[in-house]
């Protein structure tokens, strides 16, 4: 977009007309109101389609999307990073517990019908389909002083944005503070944990177009952070547009594959249900 020489913006009128010229410009990075997207899947419709954005590198986005929406997140050039931050939406003192979600799941590893799993023991969301693989449940996010360590700058409106500040700006538009900034789950970037204990990370980049769908099992708030990875070995702040699309879809039915995959996910599910029967 181009930006309005100074002589203008010294001027209220000229300001207004030059911030009126520029509707209808479409850059990569940026939130599409009302939201179009001409690929999704077979057997979704327009008519069904929510969101759809796309998150410009060091940005973060944030919604809330009722039980039962779907969220595409597309790693559209290879080198997303995105970190998750979920609350229930009715009750936000209820979010992700990254240590449950290994833990219950006997799983250290994210993918294809695992859970996103709550500190009350219930399914914010489930994985519904993966073809990256490449994820982290273990690094968390950089904040202002590892940035500041690794790029000199560490800044929330520096050139070097941090994780944390990120979540914090998508938590405030929603009422929630410091305090419910959790530890977060990414996706695209990953972590293998050797014999040693040590972390190997694995960032990529990788080839453009990677795709994770999540499913809403939960009325739930998301926000989602695009920042390098906490330990991409890189020294430069690399990072590339991640593509976000929710579509509205069916609640978890009792036959549901993910749902009866494990024991321990079958209760989750229950809990679940409890907390809406009441």
């Amino acid at each position: 977009m181009t930006a309005a020489p100074t002589s203008t913006l010294a001027n209220p009128n000229a300001a207004r007309d030059h911030a009126r010229s520029m509707a209808g410009t479409v850059v990569e990075s940026m939130p599409i109101l009302p939201p179009v997207a001409t690929d999704l899947p077979l057997g979704v419709s327009a008519d069904d389609l929510l969101w759809e954005e796309t998150v410009a590198p060091g940005g973060y986005a944030t919604r809330r999307i009722a039980r039962g929406t779907r969220l595409r997140l597309i790693d559209v050039k290879g080198d997303a990073c995105a970190s998750l931050n979920l609350f229930n939406a009715e009750m936000p003192t209820e979010r992700l517990n990254f240590a449950d979600t290994v833990k219950v799941q006997w799983n250290a590893y994210l993918g294809t019908g695992k859970l996103l799993l709550s500190d009350m023991g219930r399914v914010l969301m489930s994985i519904e389909a993966d073809d990256a693989g490449t994820h982290d449940c273990f690094s968390g996010t950089s904040n202002a002083a590892t940035n500041l360590a690794k790029y000199g700058e560490g800044r929330n409106s520096g050139a070097y944005p941090n994780g944390r500040d990120r979540f914090l700006l998508g938590a405030a538009k929603h009422g929630l503070g410091r305090r419910d900034v959790h530890p977060c789950v990414t996706l695209f970037k990953g972590t293998r944990i050797e014999e040693d204990g040590t972390i190997t990370p694995l960032v990529g980049p990788y080839a453009p177009g990677r795709s994770v769908i999540l499913r809403a099992e939960m009325d739930v708030i998301v926000v989602v952070t695009n920042v390098p990875h906490v330990l991409d070995p890189r020294l430069e702040y690399s990072v590339t547009p991640l593509r976000l699309t929710a579509w509205r879809g069916p609640v978890t039915g009792e036959a549901d594959p993910i749902r009866n995959a494990t024991p321990e996910g079958q209760r989750a599910f229950l809990n679940v249900e409890d907390y809406y029967r009441r």
